[in-house]
């Protein structure tokens, strides 16, 4: 098992492969725009912070916006685990 790749999604994968039963949560780092690859990678799920929820915008309450970001986050999520 190569661990070079110390995080992100080849992380995942490099962990994935002997140890294919476990399950694992991808955190830190994570984003719309990676959040599939840590999915394609064999995350089970991921936990997003700041690329979710901006202290700005909460303290604006601008929920809107949050509520856009949260269902980009599912729709990309659906989007690989259907393909």
């Amino acid at each position: 098992m190569n661990l070079g790749n110390l995080g992100g999604p080849g992380y995942i994968k490099a962990i994935k492969e002997p140890l294919h039963q476990i399950l694992l949560n991808a955190t830190g780092g994570v984003n719309l725009e990676n959040a599939g690859e840590f999915i394609k990678a064999g995350a089970s799920i991921i936990s997003v912070g700041s690329a979710l929820v901006d202290k700005k915008e909460v303290y604006e309450k601008k929920f809107e916006v949050l509520t856009k970001k949260a269902r980009e986050f599912v729709e990309e999520i659906q989007k690989v685990r259907n393909n």
